[in-house]
């Protein structure tokens, strides 16, 4: 396994953040400048949001963002969503995206959540047993997405 420390990520991560998210999602076009740092002083300062990264060496070669969502339900235990789960191409397959994900999942049973949820766009087998292995189930439950609608 890599050496790599996982850990909570500050605002001086956001370029290689930035950086890392081309291997999520190669096809968006890059965000400007003051809109990455709003949005990630957003992120980085809440108290319900937190991006969880593993650094190696000198680089973030894994995230995930994580969001605990607080719910008069369940006896007004929160829940967690995972969201944005990456790792750099070079580093796949090392342990280290099923090591952020533990962590978040630690955040949220620290914080008290009584469950998390993951989607996953991808149908790889591969992808899905990898999530399998970082402990969620599939098929627990039936999710349903709908995205806006394009204003062109």
């Amino acid at each position: 396994m890599t050496e790599a420390i996982v850990r909570s990520a500050a605002e001086r991560d956001l370029p290689e953040v930035l950086n890392l998210y081309l291997h999520l999602h190669p096809h968006d076009p890059p965000l400007e400048a003051a809109t990455a740092e709003r949005v990630w002083t957003t992120l980085v300062s809440s108290s319900f949001m937190t991006v969880i990264v593993a650094q190696a060496a000198e680089a973030l070669v894994a995230s995930c963002t994580l969001a605990i969502v607080p719910n008069l339900s369940r006896g007004a235990r929160s829940y967690g969503v995972i969201e944005n789960v990456v790792t750099h191409a070079d580093y796949r397959r090392l342990g280290l995206g099923r090591r952020v994900l533990a962590h978040a999942l630690d955040l949220a049973w620290q914080a008290d959540c009584y469950k998390v949820l993951l989607a996953t766009g991808s149908k790889r087998e591969t992808t899905l047993r990898f999530y399998e292995g970082a402990g969620f189930l599939r098929g627990g439950k039936t999710y349903f997405e709908v995205r806006r609608p394009s204003s062109g």
